[in-house]
């Protein structure tokens, strides 16, 4: 394979910041963690600083990642590098750990599996090209 052809199947990297570098930590160790007000105990996807409700300091509580579909779209065509073969599903996901919050991913599964209101499970996968992990979906049941 050619640099080229290589650079071509490298998704794009995560950037963290301030906000997000406790999330990316997470995931290195191998879990999920969002962001969660210290005072009114509201959970915040993004992550902030400070509460929006609130206003006190955040941080991150670690979550187990079930949770239900509640969108999903079906790719019929990679749109970004490193996606692997189509077609597969990106999902919309409701926490069950962190009620009010929505994650993205791609669900590990057939797409015909990627039905609204199944139950799934997040696992952190290898970021390929880098040294990031994220979470992807897999069915829970």
């Amino acid at each position: 394979m050619s640099a080229v052809e290589e650079f071509m199947n490298v998704p794009p990297q995560p950037v963290p910041d301030v906000d997000t570098a406790p999330f990316w930590a997470a995931t290195a160790e191998g879990g999920l963690a969002l962001c969660r007000c210290t005072a009114c105990r509201a959970w915040l996807h993004p992550p902030l600083e400070r509460c929006r409700y609130c206003a006190a300091p955040t941080g991150f509580e670690a979550i187990s990642g079930a949770g239900t579909i509640v969108a999903r779209i079906v790719m019929h065509r990679v749109s970004v590098p490193g996606q692997g073969t189509e077609p597969y599903a990106i999902v919309l996901v409701d926490l069950t750990d962190a009620p009010g919050v929505r994650l993205t991913g791609r669900l590990v599964a057939d797409p015909a599996d990627a039905v609204v209101g199944r139950a799934v499970i997040a696992r952190i996968v290898d970021v390929p090209g880098g040294p990031y992990r994220q979470p992807e979906f897999v069915l829970s049941e």
